[in-house]
């Protein structure tokens, strides 16, 4: 039996701050109590961090886990060993380990590397939540990961087969992609009947469905079929980005989890034939970060992810600077913390254990430097990270 006592200036619970002094008591991996006041029941250890915010364990809900963030990341994962590509989700999870993030929901591996590795993963890395290869049509947007299917009855295959080997979610490429040379992101890669199969399949099943969605067309196409989530929720068409109050209701009124994948590192230079690539496309910062401004006044569920590994932009740990654009598209702290914590564990399924600070959730804590209500980018200082209760840094 292990005991351990938390104290901090301050805790944000997943939806709200505590702005006093706080003790969370740890046992047996989960929470005990959460306690206002310094006082320490007789006989507990007590881990003292004055200065600073406990959070739930972060959530990153859109990562690539056996992609290791170089140039050409996706490109290069069909010419990795079974061992490289075990080495790349390890080491991966560690960068997200020591960003704060807890657990991650992988959102597309290759030849469900990820669902093999986790069936034998210890414990002392961030959970995984994991959809094995996307489901894409024939040469489609990431055609190369493995995931290949055409046809009402191939889409259904395609879900049950994941199902099989243990996906916890199933991840559909509703549109194609900046990163897949002959795909278009402005229309959708499936039709109705084809998108619909794969939602009724995975609902029977018991599974969440989730779809990359670039274009305008496939984000109506994605809602209509009845998808769980939306990956990125560009709205793209030829005249640009087009969100309109209609569709803002739609997406408001289901329910849908949108995670808008922004936050990119400031100090790698894109290379300007990517840049060129996404502009061609529409996808610029400021259109980005304007969609995310509209969804959040239009009442949508947003869920934070970074799409960490597709690039050098996009290093494994990205999280708090995906939380830091939020904050600069005119979401409210608070509201970013959310979609990083208690919002992001209901998307991921991962909502009665994890995500919140209270009796009987999960340990997975996060201390950081100052009050992220007020700085977000308190979130990039992490000063202690637990699992389970277990202090992993810090």
């Amino acid at each position: 039996m292990s005991f351990l006592a938390i104290r901090t200036a301050r805790v944000f619970d997943g939806e709200r701050l505590r702005d006093e002094v706080t003790v969370v008591l740890v046992k047996d991996g989960r929470i005990a109590g959460v306690e206002a006041g310094p006082a320490v029941p007789d006989g507990w250890p007590v881990q003292d961090l004055p200065g600073g915010t406990l959070l739930p364990g972060l959530i990153d809900a859109h990562v690539h886990l056996c992609a290791d963030s170089g140039p050409s990341a996706l490109d290069r994962l069909s010419g990795l060993t079974e061992e490289q590509l075990e080495a790349s989700i390890e080491t991966s999870l560690e960068a997200h380990l020591a960003a704060g993030v807890t657990t991650v929901r992988d959102l597309g591996d290759y030849h469900d590397a990820v669902l093999a590795w986790r069936a034998k993963a210890g414990p002392d890395l961030p959970a995984v939540v994991a959809a094995g290869a996307p489901i894409t049509s024939v040469g489609g947007h990431c055609w190369s990961m493995g995931g290949e299917a055409q046809g009402v009855k191939g889409l259904r295959e395609a879900v049950r087969r994941r199902a099989e080997r243990g996906a916890d979610i199933i991840k559909i490429m509703a549109s194609g992609g900046v990163l897949t040379p002959g795909t278009d992101t402005m229309r959708p890669q499936f039709t109705d009947e084809e998108l619909k199969a794969a939602v009724d399949e995975a609902h029977a099943l018991g599974l969440p469905i989730t779809a990359h969605a670039h274009a305008l067309a496939a984000v109506r196409q994605a809602l209509a079929a009845g998808v769980d989530g939306i990956e990125h929720c560009t709205c793209l068409t030829p005249a640009g980005v087009r969100l309109d109050d209609a569709l803002l209701a739609a997406l408001a009124g289901s329910g849908v989890a949108v995670c808008a994948t922004l936050g990119s590192d400031p100090d790698v230079v894109v290379p300007p034939q990517v840049v060129m690539m996404a502009a061609r496309a529409g996808i610029t910062e400021a259109v980005l970060q304007e969609a995310v401004a509209r969804l959040h006044r239009g009442g949508v569920r947003l869920v934070a992810g970074s799409d960490a590994g597709i690039g050098p932009a996009k290093p494994h740990g990205l999280l708090p600077a995906t939380l830091d654009e939020y904050v600069r598209s005119g979401l409210p702290p608070a509201s970013a913390l959310a979609a990083a914590t208690s919002v992001a564990a209901g998307a991921c399924g991962v909502g009665g254990r994890k995500g919140r600070i209270r009796p009987g959730y999960d340990a997975d804590l996060v201390v950081v430097g100052g009050d992220p209500t007020r700085d977000i980018t308190a979130v990039a200082r992490p000063l202690a990270v637990y699992l389970a209760g277990r202090p992993v840094t810090g």
